[in-house]
């Protein structure tokens, strides 16, 4: 029999990745497959051809909403506990038994942080913050009341937390033009973000504080230099996406014409 687990899967447009993702998840009793506005025709069709009984829902809503979308996905599982697992995530054997093994259990943890191993084109990373980056992504769906906050969500649960051991496979930044259209895409959303929180006027030297400061932390601190020049890459990255952000936040500053 398999477990009385239900994993939500927020898809956007993953032609590539959906297969895979969806095998990892196979174990599951349930499988709830959350559609937005970016997800292809495609995707949904390899999915459904893949694994027919696969239950599926959709967001329409253009805006971006991580909580709404996930809360799509919880309201309808049925089943005893959830798993939330993102299309370019994969779980592994281990990570797998782990899940069961600790869903089977007779125990007051009502929700567990699990270790993410994320890989920054093709390659496996491990400084700059990049791990063991925990997620808490496996609720008793009795005690989680939801997430909350459109971008950075956060879950409200109640009870104990523990973490798992097994890492999920997390295959972010797959190729440069990818990471350049989510630079341009998230940026502007965390801008709206910051502006909204009535955030005192952006002076010139903020920006270049603020892009010293995230190569400071990510190369030096956190010493991203170690994975050598993927992690050079993503410094420059991150610093470009922080100074995208408070250009935007300043434009949004300025009166309107």
């Amino acid at each position: 029999m398999k477990p009385d687990l239900s994993i939500i899967i927020i898809c956007g447009n993953e032609e590539n990745m959906i297969f895979d993702c969806l095998k990892s998840a196979s174990f599951a009793k349930e499988i709830i497959l959350v559609t937005t506005s970016s997800t292809t025709p495609k995707t949904i069709k390899l999915a459904q051809k893949a694994f027919p009984k696969i239950r599926l829902t959709s967001v329409t809503q253009t805006q971006i909403d991580f909580s709404l979308w996930r809360n799509t996905g919880y309201k309808l599982a049925t089943t005893k506990w959830i798993l939330y697992l993102d299309a370019d995530e994969r779980i592994t054997d281990a990570l797998q038994k782990e899940i069961i093994t600790k869903i089977n259990s007779h125990t007051s943890i009502t929700n567990y942080d699990i270790p993410r191993a994320n890989y920054f084109l093709g390659q496996r990373v491990r400084y700059g913050n990049s791990y063991p980056d925990y997620v808490k992504r496996l609720f008793k769906k009795n005690s989680f009341k939801g997430y909350v906050g459109a971008i950075h969500e956060q879950p409200k649960i109640d009870g104990f937390s523990s973490a798992l051991k097994s890492d999920f496979l997390h295959y972010t930044h797959r190729d440069l033009s990818s990471m350049f259209q989510k630079s341009l895409k998230w940026t502007s959303v965390q801008a709206e973000t910051i502006y909204n929180s009535q955030h005192p006027p952006i002076v010139w030297w903020r920006i270049i504080r603020m892009m010293i400061t995230k190569v400071w932390q990510r190369l030096i601190i956190q010493q991203m230099w170690r994975d050598g020049i993927v992690g050079w890459i993503s410094v420059i990255f991150e610093m470009f996406d922080t100074s995208m952000i408070y250009s935007q936040v300043w434009e949004l500053q300025q009166p309107k014409v």
